[in-house]
C-alpha cells in the first residue's frame, strides 16, 4: 500500500506532525517543510498528498498567515482537529536542571511557559524557529547547559529527555488543525458538519450585518469570523466564517445563495468533520 505523503510546517516532532498523525490514519510519508508558503506550494503542486496547518490557538489567537494562504491557493479543508499544546523542557542525557544555563524553543511557547522560567530567572532565553528544531538542535550538538521547549514526540523522534513535563502557564492551550488536500478532493467529504467560507462584503452602510443575518434567520450557529486585509483596497476587509451545517442542507445552501446575492465575492473553503 502506497504511504501517504502528509506535510507539515517544522521539523520532525512538531504539534503539527502530532496533529497529521491524528487526522490520517495508516502508512504516512511525514513531510517537513521550512515554512507555510513552501508547504502549500507543495500541495499545489501534488508533491505532497495532504498537509497539516495550524489555523488558530486558544491563547495566541489566529494564524493568519495560514488564511491569507487558503485563500491564494484554493486547497479544500478535508478535516479538523484540536491539539492540548503541552510544553516540556527537554534536555540531551546526561544534562540536568543543575547544568542547564540557556533554554531555546519558539517565540511563541517561551511566552507560554513565563511562569516556570521565571522561577529560572538565571536562565538564558533564547528564540528559536521552532519547537522541535530547537530540541534537534540540542541533541546533535550534544549540548549539556541547553535544552528545549517542545512537544513529548520531539523527545521521542530525537531521544532526548523530557527533565520537567508540562511546563505552561495555561493548561487550556489548544490549537486547532487543518487538513487540507488538493483541489480534486474539494468535494470529498460532502457529509461534513462544519463549513468554513471567505466573502467580501458591498461596501454599503451595514453590509455586513446583512451578511450575518442570512445565518441567524435560518438558525445556522456560527463559531468563529475573522477578518483579513483586503489587499489593493485599503480599509477594506475579506471575512472568513465558519458555521455548524452541510452545503447540502436546504436552510444552509438557501443561505449561501442569499449571501452571494449581497456581496462582492464569496467562496466555500471546505466542509469537514471534526476529528476528536
Amino acid at each position: 500500500m502506497k504511504r501517504q505523503r502528509v506535510g507539515f510546517q517544522g521539523e520532525r516532532g512538531a504539534f503539527s506532525e502530532v496533529a497529521a498523525q491524528k487526522m490520517r490514519k495508516g502508512k504516512l510519508n511525514l513531510v517537513p517543510f521550512p515554512s507555510f508558503p513552501a508547504m502549500f506550494r507543495a500541495l499545489a503542486a501534488r508533491k505532497v498528498d495532504y498537509a497539516t496547518v495550524p489555523i488558530e490557538n486558544t491563547l495566541a489567537g489566529s494564524v493568519h498567515e495560514n488564511y491569507d494562504l487558503l485563500l491564494k491557493h484554493r486547497l479544500p479543508i478535508l478535516a479538523e482537529t484540536n491539539i492540548r499544546i503541552v510544553h516540556n523542557l527537554i534536555a540531551a542525557p546526561g544534562a540536568t536542571l543543575r547544568t542547564i544555563h540557556k533554554v531555546y524553543s519558539h517565540p511563541v511557547a517561551l511566552r507560554q511557559c513565563i511562569r516556570f522560567l521565571e522561577k529560572h530567572g538565571k536562565w538564558e532565553v533564547v528564540p528559536f524557529y521552532d519547537t522541535a528544531g530547537s530540541v534537534k538542535m540540542i541533541l546533535e550538538k550534544k549540548l549539556q547547559d541547553s535544552a528545549a521547549i517542545a512537544s513529548k514526540a520531539a523527545a521521542q523522534v530525537y531521544g532526548g529527555r523530557i527533565l520537567v513535563k508540562d511546563i505552561g502557564d495555561d493548561r487550556e492551550n489548544y490549537t486547532r488543525f487543518f487538513l487540507l488536500g488538493p483541489r480534486s478532493a474539494a468535494n470529498a467529504l460532502s457529509t461534513g458538519k462544519k463549513t468554513s467560507i471567505v466573502f467580501v462584503t458591498r461596501n454599503l452602510p451595514g453590509s455586513l450585518f446583512r451578511c450575518l443575518s442570512v445565518f441567524a434567520l435560518r438558525d445556522i450557529d456560527l463559531t468563529k469570523i475573522e477578518s483579513r486585509p483586503l489587499r489593493g483596497r485599503p480599509w477594506e476587509y475579506l471575512f472568513y466564517l465558519d458555521f455548524q451545517g452541510n452545503p447540502s442542507d436546504p436552510s444552509v445552501r438557501n443561505a449561501l445563495k442569499n449571501l452571494s446575492e449581497i456581496t462582492e465575492f464569496l467562496r466555500v473553503l471546505g466542509c469537514y468533520p471534526t476529528i476528536g
